[in-house]
């Protein structure tokens, strides 16, 4: 009788903690759910979507659309190659992503309180 006790209890110990694992999984997976980013790429796409975007004086009005800046910092790639992370006070990065079905490349320049974008040109290919 008493391992039929115990393992009641493990029973509803166990789906207690199922109930929670739906939960956490679930708001995960959805839209505006938990965001979990462990590579370089996806942790500076991040940091760089949580500010307020400016934009260059010298860039064409074109590319002054922030969906197509969105977009970049959404599902680009961060070529860090091109980029230089070490510079002060903000950092340079290159950030490649195909758009229309033209590959374009934004060079933005990452700050402590916003980005701003310096260019979007096509790339040579």
């Amino acid at each position: 009788m008493a391992f039929l006790k115990r393992l009641g209890w493990y029973l509803v110990g166990l789906s207690i903690g199922l109930i929670f694992l739906v939960f956490i999984l679930k708001k995960k997976t959805g839209e505006g759910g938990l965001d979990f980013c462990y590579l370089p790429n996806c942790r500076v796409l991040k940091d760089m979507r949580s500010k307020p975007i400016t934009f260059s004086e010298n860039l064409p009005e074109t590319y002054r659309d922030t969906l197509l800046i969105q977009s970049f910092l959404k599902e680009g790639d961060v070529d860090f190659g091109k980029s230089d992370t070490k510079s002060e006070p903000c950092k340079t990065y290159v950030i490649s992503h195909e758009h229309e079905g033209v590959e374009l490349e934004l060079t933005t320049k990452n700050c402590e309180e916003e980005v701003l974008v310096e260019s979007v040109e096509k790339t040579k290919s």
